[in-house]
């Protein structure tokens, strides 16, 4: 699969311009992680571009429509990941790609709460400020916290360096996020 052909899926399916913009920055945040490993960015970008892609038109069945989708079209690797991007389906985590996911989805959705409410928005963001954020639990607080300390865990990544890692990726993309 390609990026454009991501790109027309998740426009098909995805109106909100919160939950586009969502998309848009797990998938930087995710091929930007893809370098980092080693692994095939353009997958890993995708694979972030389209985890809710299914969320808005079909909210009972996420994430079972986009799933099927990528199963039908070959992406076993993408669909499972997407498959298990929340820790409550029971999915196993079978690779880096599955872990990454999980580890970036809540969490670069939160640091985006963080910047909105921030006059200079992503600029001079730092990771206490965040750790700060998420302690708070009235702040942001559909986010569900044990979904990013489970992402971190599996990663096997330093929270202040992974925090660090995201805005980084969303500050190199800040015009186009709108948190600049």
């Amino acid at each position: 699969m390609t990026k454009p052909e991501a790109r027309e899926i998740l426009e098909n399916w995805t109106k909100t311009d919160s939950l586009l913009r969502h998309a848009r920055s797990v998938e930087l945040v995710m091929e930007a992680y893809g370098k980092h490993f080693g692994e095939d960015s353009e997958e890993w970008a995708i694979t972030g571009l389209l985890h809710d892609a299914d969320y808005e038109k079909y909210p009972e069945e996420h994430p079972n429509k986009i799933v099927a989708l990528l199963r039908e079209k070959g992406e076993e690797k993408m669909a499972h990941a997407i498959s298990a991007h929340y820790t409550k389906w029971g999915v196993s985590y079978e690779n880096l790609l599955d872990k990454a996911l999980l580890a970036c989805d809540e969490l670069t959705g939160f640091i985006i709460a963080c910047c909105q409410v921030r006059p200079e928005g992503v600029n001079g963001l730092t990771p206490k400020s965040v750790k700060k954020k998420l302690k708070q639990k009235s702040f942001a607080a559909k986010v569900e916290r044990d979904e990013i300390e489970a992402g971190v865990s599996l990663l096997e990544v330093e929270l202040d360096d992974h925090i660090r890692f995201i805005i980084n990726v969303l500050e190199e993309n800040k015009e186009e996020l709108g948190i600049g």
